[in-house]
């Protein structure tokens, strides 16, 4: 079971993630650092927007391989669970918020672009409230913006 350090991962998101760090690490750095030379020579660098706008995707780039490499180090990845008793990362999960009934994936928003549905994290709010529920149980959370909310599962699913 992940902690609040851990994030579920899928292994197919996992491996996307390693490709997509190694080619920024490589490849993508490589072209920032050619742009912001070949904008440097250019002169005057107070006036370069060429210039500037390389160092800025450079500071964009770098965080997110900070993001990826915090991110894949310390994820949890395995295969959907075949458990549907309680909830957990990885499965999808119908609940009732406020009278409202939501349907999502439970695990990182990384995951979103290989699945057709919501993704939330079982690191936020709601999905720390409701991780190790079963169907029909009932509980409360506080959102950042101080608002409480009422949470009932009503399905717990395989992807």
């Amino acid at each position: 079971m992940a902690n609040a350090e851990t994030t579920w991962l899928s292994r197919e998101s996992y491996e996307r993630l390693s490709a997509e760090l190694e080619t920024m690490k490589t490849k993508t750095r490589a072209e920032i650092v050619e742009r912001i030379e070949a904008a440097r020579s250019e002169g005057d660098l107070s006036e370069n927007g060429g210039y500037h706008a390389a160092r800025e995707e450079q500071a964009k780039l770098e965080g997110r391989i900070q993001e990826l490499t915090y991110l894949l180090e310390h994820a949890e990845v395995g295969e959907n669970p075949t458990s549907v008793e309680t909830v957990a990362p990885g499965l999808v999960i119908t609940v009732e918020v406020n009278g409202k009934e939501k349907h999502f994936l439970l695990g990182s928003r990384e995951a979103a672009t290989d699945v057709d549905i919501d993704v939330f994290p079982e690191t936020a709010p709601m999905g720390s409230a409701i991780v190790g529920l079963k169907v029909g149980d009932e509980t409360a959370y506080t959102a950042p913006n101080g608002k409480e909310f009422q949470v009932k599962v009503l399905k717990i699913e395989t992807l």
